[in-house]
């Protein structure tokens, strides 16, 4: 399959908090005329571990992008046109040029080792890059269609104390780049092996939708290269996120 990626980008910092913490630890204990440790400012980096299972009977997922980041950013909504970052994950599974894209001041992505093959996982570590990337995005393509995506966006992870997490369903979105034709060449994944991106967008809705699901040609879809096992319902991804 074309276009995937591998990418790390995890940041870590030390606050001068901690740094004052550690050293009223070591010179301050037998001394009680000395402060009191500085309270904890909520600076410090928080890092989560978040575990993707694949829920489809033979979609493998791209490489899966996982993203801290703030209220403020949004990498897809229903009823909105895909960024060209979006387009390169849903038809492609590229998701480099989103890492590219991003602002460390307001996200912080890690990509997945590899896609990930129907019924299969991966956990995958992320710190945020500043206290105020309370939010999580994760995605990736399934890989066997036009331009399908699944995934979970904005979630809000800052009730979350450490060693709580959250397990969320994915449902899968159309990006509406490319009309799914499901035809030979069409699709990078293994049951076609065709093209992933392409530049020019030939869905007249260029917006991102709810997926319809696969036809394939045991369902009358003649030109289609899928069968009935390359169908799926959703969720199609299951996510959890665990602080750590």
């Amino acid at each position: 399959m074309k276009n995937f990626f591998k990418r790390l980008c995890i940041k870590t910092a030390f606050s001068a908090t901690a740094v004052l913490l550690l050293g009223s630890h070591i010179s301050g204990c037998s001394n009680s005329s000395s402060s009191p440790p500085a309270p904890d400012t909520g600076d410090d980096p928080i890092s989560y571990e978040v575990s993707v299972i694949n829920a489809t009977n033979n979609q493998p997922i791209s490489p899966v992008a996982v993203i801290t980041h703030n209220a403020g950013y949004s990498l897809w909504s229903i009823g909105s046109a895909a960024s060209t970052e979006l387009e390169y994950i849903a038809e492609g599974g590229s998701n480099s040029q989103l890492m590219d894209s991003l602002d460390s001041e307001d996200a912080t992505a890690v990509s997945g080792k590899g896609a990930i093959g129907p019924g299969g996982s991966e956990t995958i570590s992320i710190t945020a890059g500043a206290s105020e990337q309370t939010r999580i995005t994760v995605l990736g393509m399934l890989v066997n269609t036009n331009d399908a995506f699944s995934g979970i966006r904005s979630v809000d992870v800052s009730a979350l104390a450490s060693g709580e997490s959250i397990s969320l369903n994915a449902s899968v979105y159309d990006a509406g780049t490319e009309i799914n034709s499901e035809s030979s060449g069409t699709m990078p994944g293994p049951a076609d092996g065709g093209e992933g991106f392409n530049a020019a967008r030939s869905d007249t809705s260029n917006i991102v939708r709810y997926h319809g699901g696969v036809v394939s040609a045991d369902d009358g879809l003649s030109a289609s290269v899928l069968d009935q096992s390359h169908r799926f319902d959703n969720p199609a991804l299951v996510i959890t996120i665990t602080r750590i």
